[in-house]
């Protein structure tokens, strides 16, 4: 199993939370890869804690699909296979397309302000160069986007199907820095957010969906680029 590394004391100080918030960076950064086993004896001697709050942590793990629990109880990062990530893009997609239409018709001058304030937070971080922010301040933009939509079913299936989606944005971070297109990252959210603020659930429906192609095109030009090179995701 890889090494779980504990940062700081405060894991033994405040178990159950700081294990679950280490593991769920690890992972996301990919520091844990995909497929790697998790085992409960191993973590609660390594954070200091009972294996009472290591299943807390992990159950809360599960819900957000990041660790899957296989028949014979065995804990692991999700695995991740290349060859699934059409449909992937399928489930992202419609699901980001619903929201953000929802948004539209449903949003209140106070989730306008939220949601643009939180895409004002992710440019930020942007400049900054900080990858991890980045990646959850991306996360917590369209999850305002949702929960503007008012629709707890939806909102909650988005919200595992962008955890996942951090971690194939960690895995081409360099990528999409360094490479000049017409589209930039500071520009990812603006078609959105015009289309929210004129309450226009098409145009919000399209823009959503342009979104999800942009990622796409960009992974999938990192992965042309980075063909001869060895990629591991499971």
């Amino acid at each position: 199993m890889s090494e779980i590394t504990t940062t700081t004391s405060a894991a033994r100080r405040h178990g159950g939370r700081q294990l679950y918030d280490e593991l769920r960076l690890q992972i996301l950064t990919l520091r844990l890869k995909p497929g790697t086993p998790l085992d409960e004896v191993s973590l609660a001697a390594q954070f200091g804690v009972s294996r009472s709050p290591v299943r807390d942590a992990l159950a809360r793990l599960v819900s957000e699909g990041l660790v899957t629990i296989l028949a014979n109880r065995t804990a692991l990062v999700t695995p991740f296979e290349i060859n699934e990530f059409p449909k992937y893009i399928a489930a992202i997609d419609l699901t980001q397309r619903a929201v953000t239409r929802l948004a539209a018709l449903n949003r209140s001058e106070a989730d306008l302000q939220r949601i643009c304030q939180a895409n004002i937070d992710y440019i930020q971080a942007l400049d900054s160069g900080n990858f991890q922010n980045m990646s959850e301040l991306n996360k917590a933009f369209h999850m305002q986007i949702a929960r503007a939509g008012r629709n707890a079913y939806l909102t909650h299936a988005y919200e595992k199907l962008l955890g996942e989606g951090q971690r194939l944005l960690h895995l081409h971070f360099d990528f999409i820095m360094s490479t000049q297109s017409h589209s930039t990252p500071h520009q990812d959210h603006e078609r959105i957010i015009q289309a929210l603020t004129r309450r226009d659930p098409e145009a919000a429906e399209a823009a959503a969906s342009e979104h999800t192609l942009l990622f796409r095109d960009r992974f999938l030009a990192f992965m042309k680029q980075n063909m001869t090179r060895s990629i591991s995701v499971q």
